[in-house]
């Protein structure tokens, strides 16, 4: 038998090149042990990514890696060693949702829609959604915690917060179904539930590439049916109306055009759908997409996104909100708010969040909701949420503040099981009350409401298993003197250079944000006009900036920007423009009104020379100004009109 080389390939096999695993593996080799083992036993190897060596102890990611185990796959790795990610597209079918609206010619499937405990639906779903502020959000969330890392500690997306912020029932049982839909099973449960023929169900579903129907076949075939159809329409149209309603709201996904079939055999008995615990599987599947969109290479976010929306502006109100002021308590509290696109960039947000204090978030902003929705038992529930083939963790001893109790150092977060133990899964899930936090594990309660407070330890013990800082300080935006040192080199003399390094001034402030004062703008835009009329004193004048002058004053020329004292020219005035405020007197040729008449006109003396150029001496030849011509004119037709 040929003898074996080192790569593991016979000396008669042609030889391939390694893999990018078998080069680590031989590399991590070499480091622990130099020297052959006489007898190899071999062993599994774990591929470990580059940035996961990087990360081990480095600023800024988790010094412990215990809890944040896949930390070195996140996008915010990539983010702090140097690599960017645009503001992630969103699917959001807010827009789509309102084609398909119910009037009174269909009072009978808006019956059966809202006994389902879903018509809220119908109206809190908005058009608008904000791709920074979401995108830097999703920068902050964690899979193994569910949570968002914030600076100051976790914070996540709670059952009380669906429940008040959607109004749907978050308690009932759970979504689960025992298998992945195929294509022909889609099929037949088209047929059987939506009355659809079987080559009508078959062109869509394959038109699809899945066992899915388009959002807009669904409103051309049953959208125009109304009370006076026959039941059996109406119950269809009722089935295809459900199903288009929670393929735009609560199961988005990144097909931005379809929903998926499978979620139809829920509507199979209407009497049922109530019972169901809509809420608990919409948490589920959100938390999925967010897990999915921490991955770098990701480039969308799906599920239902006017939830994490609203969740933000009732936490962070100051920040990213716009209240409605016309909005009542008893009404879903996502209609309490006008959802804008905020103008700042990623970059902006991702820094404002770094930045971000204990005092500012809003830890129980559902007080004055309490009246009419209560906080449900089954917030405190600590285990696994279900939706169909998605199971993830939901640990509410992380967020202890959002409920008003001081947060303490949390278990480790366990790992949800397999999703084809669905048995198991439901049958803990039926039996929550025995799974809610008990009172020892909740602690005690703020001594303030919405302080936000925490015991001395937590912040210690959450800076070591955490990544609190998200845009490293290198990266950050501004105009600062750290900034400025690390542009290129001043003593280039090409115009290219020149040009490239104002445009790199220029970009570092305005990614810098609103936030900024004039004095910083001012600033910038004298050294980048420094840099580009290529004077090394120009710009080191202007290092410092002075405020800007007052709008009410006239400015000198030293104090204008941009131009110096010697060659500053007064550009000459338009013909059409209004007179000027300074007024040269009269000259002597040109008799004073009679006193009889009205007053004379204001006479204002010429201003001093630091001011204006002064007016050249009126000459006796030349005919008076147009300013003393036109008040003398002025007298006399008011004597006119008078006599």
């Amino acid at each position: 038998m040929p003898p074996r080389t080192r790569g593991g390939y016979t000396s008669d096999a042609p030889r391939r090149r390694p893999t990018g695993s078998e080069r680590r593996r031989r590399v991590h080799l070499r480091e622990v042990d130099p020297v052959p083992d006489p007898d190899p036993v071999e062993h599994p190897q774990h591929d470990r990514d580059e940035t996961e060596e990087v990360f081990e102890g480095a600023r800024g990611g988790p010094i412990d890696r215990s809890i944040l185990r896949s930390f070195h796959k996140h996008v915010a790795a990539k983010i702090w060693l140097g690599e960017d990610r645009a503001p992630l597209k969103l699917v959001n079918h807010g827009a789509k949702l309102q084609l398909w609206e119910l009037d009174m010619e269909r009072s009978r499937i808006y019956e059966t829609v809202h006994r389902s405990g879903l018509a809220p639906l119908t109206s809190c779903s908005h058009r608008v959604a904000s791709r920074p502020m979401l995108s830097a959000f999703c920068e902050r969330w964690q899979p193994e915690t569910t949570t968002f890392h914030m600076p100051f500690g976790e914070m996540t997306i709670t059952l009380d917060d669906v429940a008040s912020i959607l109004h749907i029932p978050v308690t009932g049982s759970m979504i689960s179904f025992p298998q992945p839909l195929q294509v022909d099973d889609a099929n037949a449960l088209l047929v059987e539930l939506l009355g659809t023929t079987d080559v009508e169900a078959s062109r869509e579903t394959e038109q699809c590439r899945s066992p899915s129907v388009r959002l807009l076949w669904l409103r051309d075939h049953f959208s125009t049916i109304t009370d006076a159809s026959s039941d059996d329409d109406i119950m269809f149209a009722t089935r295809a109306f459900l199903l288009h309603l929670v393929g735009c709201t609560l199961f988005v996904d990144k097909s931005a055009t379809s929903v998926a079939v499978v979620y139809l055999e829920l509507f199979r008995d209407l009497s049922m759908v109530g019972s169901y615990a809509w809420g608990a599987a919409c948490l589920a599947y959100l938390y999925r997409q967010l897990t999915t969109a921490t991955r770098f290479e990701v480039r969308q976010l799906g599920g239902y996104l006017n939830l994490l929306q609203a969740w933000i502006y009732e936490h962070f109100p100051e920040m990213f909100s716009s209240p409605d002021m016309s909005y009542t308590e008893s009404r879903p509290r996502a209609l309490r708010w006008r959802p804008h696109v905020i103008p700042d960039s990623l970059q902006s947000v991702r820094e404002r969040l770094d930045r971000l204090q204990i005092s500012e978030v809003y830890w129980e902003p559902y007080v004055d909701h309490r009246a009419e929705h209560p906080l449900p038992d089954i917030a405190w529930y600590s285990g696994c949420l279900k939706c169909g083939q998605v199971v993830e963790p939901y640990h509410p001893e992380r967020v202890l503040r959002q409920f008003g109790y001081i947060q303490t150092i949390p278990p480790r977060p366990f790992t949800p099981p397999r999703p084809d133990r669905s048995i198991l899964l439901e049958q803990y899930w039926e039996r929550w009350t025995d799974h809610v936090l008990t009172d020892q594990s909740r602690g005690r309660r703020c001594h303030y409401s919405g302080s936000g407070e925490s015991v001395p330890e937590y912040m210690a013990w959450y800076d070591r298993i955490s990544h609190r800082i998200v845009q490293p300080p290198q990266l950050r935006s501004g105009f600062t003197t750290d900034a400025r040192s690390s542009l290129p080199s001043h003593a280039a003399s090409t115009s290219d250079t020149r040009a490239a390094r104002a445009l790199t001034l220029l970009r570092l402030v305005i990614s810098g944000g609103r936030e900024q004062s004039v004095d910083v703008f001012w600033g910038a835009l004298n050294e980048a006009h420094g840099i580009l009329a290529g004077s090394d004193e120009t710009s080191a004048s202007h290092s410092t900036p002075s405020p800007a002058p007052a709008s009410h004053s006239t400015p000198s020329p030293a104090t204008l920007p941009f131009f110096s004292p010697a060659t500053f020219v007064y550009p000459p005035a338009a013909s059409d423009d209004p007179p000027p405020l300074i007024v040269p007197p009269p000259p002597a040729s040109v008799a004073p009104p009679a006193a009889s008449g009205p007053p004379p006109p204001l006479i204002v003396p010429p201003p001093p020379a630091s001011v204006a150029p002064p007016a050249p001496a009126p000459d006796s030849s030349a005919p008076a100004p147009d300013s003393t011509a036109s008040t003398t004119v002025y007298v006399r037709a008011k004597r006119k009109k008078k006599t």
